[in-house]
């Protein structure tokens, strides 16, 4: 696998999009457009990233920073996929993550805050694609498109870099009732195959995973995205933060940052699904 720098390198260029706020109730609340550009200096051994936020009717807000290391908060994936975010959840304390996926000469790229109470308080989705390109936006995503079964590759790697790990992965995804849904999900393949299933209502562009003591909603969002986190982190329960990205209806990708029950980030998994059977 290549070093952590050389995959950051993936995301060099100008990413145009835009930042679009939304509630914990999937809510739009806000859409900034933005333009994002990340350089190589010395012959790519520094980065230099600017960010300019263009708020309508507004003056142009614009950071600067300038690096040549990464620290302990983000891995990233050969193909440029990343997140960086909270090393370790504490009650009181603020925390959350960013999930980055890049397709092409698009990227998607979800923001998934907590406030001190942790409840989950922001989310941001960022839709980009490259300067000078015209890749359309995918729609938005629905329950219809994720229904049937998915086979997938997953890769997980770990903050302590040891040696990533590779499985196959199975979804399952079935309408049960008109508003609930049932989920299957299996890693692993044979005697060390784990397969978690689980029960959500449907409530619009939402599906709320709630039978269980740490409630989980999977918001469906713009350009085939989704999000899936807790409604809430609580003290004794490993959680995850998850994007998806629905790229064609039989394709698509699940970056997943995985918090183990004493709130330690413990790794960071891609999956690549293919659908290989509708509802």
């Amino acid at each position: 696998m290549p070093s952590q720098w050389e995959c950051l390198l993936k995301n060099l260029g100008e990413w145009q999009g835009s930042f679009t706020r939304f509630s914990p109730q999937g809510e739009q609340l806000e859409d900034t457009p933005t333009v994002v550009s990340l350089e190589g200096l010395n012959d790519n051994q520094t980065i230099r990233q600017i960010v300019r936020r263009l708020p309508p009717d507004q003056p142009v807000e614009e950071k600067v920073l300038e690096y040549s290391s990464l620290n302990r908060s983000i891995l990233l994936f050969k193909n440029g996929a990343f997140s960086q975010g909270t090393i370790q959840w504490a009650p009181f304390s603020e925390c959350g993550a960013e999930l980055g996926l890049i397709e092409g000469d698009r990227r998607l790229r979800l923001v998934q805050l907590f406030n001190k109470d942790s409840q989950l308080s922001r989310i941001t989705l960022i839709r980009e694609q490259l300067a000078g390109t015209d890749t359309p936006e995918r729609p938005e995503l629905t329950l219809e498109q994720l229904l049937g079964e998915w086979h997938g590759e997953a890769v997980t790697i770990y903050p302590d870099m040891r040696s990533p790990d590779t499985y196959p992965t199975q979804l399952r995804l079935h309408r049960e009732e008109p508003n609930r849904v049932v989920q299957q999900l299996t890693y692993g393949a044979g005697t060390s195959a784990q397969t978690i299933t689980s029960t959500a209502r449907v409530d619009g562009s939402i599906l709320h995973f709630d039978q269980s003591r740490l409630p989980v909603q999977v918001l469906l969002l713009p350009d085939g995205a989704s999000s899936n986190c807790p409604l809430a982190v609580k003290p004794g329960h490993f959680f995850v933060l998850e994007v998806g990205w629905l790229l064609q209806p039989d394709q698509r990708q699940r970056l997943v940052r995985t918090y183990s029950d004493k709130g330690e980030w413990s790794s960071l998994t891609l999956v690549n699904e293919q659908k290989v059977k509708a509802e």
